[in-house]
């Protein structure tokens, strides 16, 4: 295949700001539009990432641009297109390089050096993903998929969602390394709002229910194998923050003394401090007055949540502020009356702004920001809801294998999109772990 067919990444439209997210891929009769649609944006999301930039691998938690847009296309050929009888693939040999962890389809080129990969080049990448495109669509046109084969390609589209918002996260953190701190885009707009007052909402002790409706594919909205089944948990009174910490709440935590203050840390968290020297969050600088961000170096907005915390300095702060995170049960209970409103990739800020931006509720009497902005921590382990069942066959691997040692956040961020939430959506990351768009809302025991 020709790699002198496709045009630079950088040619490709940009976002729009105010963009329409694509239609939620719940209904068949939607999936083929659905499809083509999450398969645009991975390609308008690397259109301001070079050839150059789109192989870099920062650390071995993050992958190359260039790696997410050939797997997430390897993952439609693999489980969706190699399902029917004779089928060949596009270039056999990409199998190893573009799985990820499914130690059931084969082996695997190794994570920590995805950065490794010059070949194939980026042109032929989308080369592939034009070539899996189209036949896809043909296998659309012609009605040659039956249902299990639909429920997988929702799933795949749903895999992307999640790889669109890495793609970002790990070219931030790879921009990030560059002395330069060039940035990915430098058109991003800018947001300034006031924050809205820190105020308590409580909730009596209850039995609650938790989680999605139907396992996992089957229901009429899409859940994850992890989000199920929904069961019943006694939920203690208490008491939820009505928005998330802001820069300004997180900049008296370090005025303060909290990182250098060891009875307000968890003894792995106190380690990383002493021996990674964390004196702030990741992307902020030394004098704490501009952060990092995707469109490079900007004045921190005292108003906005703050972002990229480790769980460890989640759980410092809250102990500080004389507070606790809350539980998932606390917080899916909380977003389950909330409409999926906020500050979405969608919206095209690429970063958490203030409440008062547009992007979410300005009641100071409701829960604000559950949805977007950032994804917020919990106190829950990463575990099995009771009566849990992974996915059948090789994508079983998906969720179930990972439910070790990490912990739980909720609501998205400014880098998920829309549709692709809900509010028994469990995202998981390691406690050291924050390059990720990650803050943190208090909670507090009645």
């Amino acid at each position: 295949m020709s790699s002198q067919s496709a045009p630079h990444p950088a040619t490709a439209p940009a976002p729009t700001r105010h963009s329409e997210p694509p239609a939620p891929p719940s209904a068949r009769q939607s999936l083929p539009a659905a499809y083509r649609a999450v398969r645009e944006r991975s390609v308008a999301l690397a259109a301001p990432v070079s050839a150059e930039d789109a192989m870099l691998q920062s650390m071995e938690e993050t992958s190359p641009t260039k790696w997410h847009l050939a797997h997430t296309t390897w993952f439609f050929e693999r489980f969706v297109l190699a399902e029917s009888a004779g089928y060949q693939p596009v270039n056999a040999d990409w199998d190893y390089l573009f799985n990820s962890y499914y130690q059931s389809v084969g082996p695997m080129h190794a994570r920590h050096r995805r950065g490794m990969l010059s070949r194939p080049s980026l042109a032929e990448v989308l080369d592939y993903r034009r070539a899996v495109d189209e036949r896809m669509g043909s296998a659309f046109d012609a009605g040659r998929f039956d249902a299990p084969l639909w429920q997988r390609i929702e799933l795949g589209l749903h895999h992307e969602q999640q790889h669109q918002e890495l793609l970002l996260t790990d070219i931030k953190h790879a921009l990030w390394c560059n002395p330069l701190k060039p940035a990915y885009r430098d058109d991003l707009p800018l947001a300034s709002a006031a924050a809205g007052p820190l105020d308590w909402l409580g909730q009596d002790e209850a039995i609650v229910e938790i989680g999605a409706a139907g396992w996992p594919l089957d229901s009429e909205c899409f859940a994850f194998d992890n989000e199920s089944p929904r069961h019943r948990v006694l939920m203690p009174a208490h008491a939820l923050a009505t928005r998330p910490v802001t820069n300004a709440d997180y900049r008296d935590f370090i005025d303060a003394g909290g990182y250098r203050d060891a009875s307000l840390w968890l003894s792995d968290g106190w380690a990383l401090v002493n021996q990674a020297a964390w004196r702030h969050p990741i992307y902020w600088d030394e004098a704490l007055a501009s952060e990092f961000t995707l469109g490079g170096m900007r004045p921190i907005d005292p108003n906005a949540p703050v972002s990229h915390l480790s769980y460890y300095e989640a759980d410092a702060f809250a102990r500080w502020a004389g507070a606790r995170l809350p539980t998932e049960v606390e917080w899916e209970n909380a977003a389950a009356a909330v409409a999926v409103e906020g500050n979405f990739v969608d919206r095209g800020y690429l970063h958490p702004v203030a409440t008062g931006s547009g992007a979410g509720s300005v009641n100071a009497s409701a829960t604000q920001q559950l949805f977007g902005d950032v994804w917020e921590w919990t106190s829950s382990a990463y575990t099995a809801y009771p009566g849990f069942r992974e996915m059948p066959g090789s994508l079983g691997e998906y969720n179930g294998k990972f439910m070790s040692g990490q912990q739980i956040l909720r609501g998205g961020s400014c880098a998920s999109s829309r549709d692709h939430l809900r509010a028994s959506y469990r995202n998981f990351f390691h406690a050291p772990d924050r390059w990720q768009f990650s803050g943190l809302r208090l909670a507090r025991d009645a």
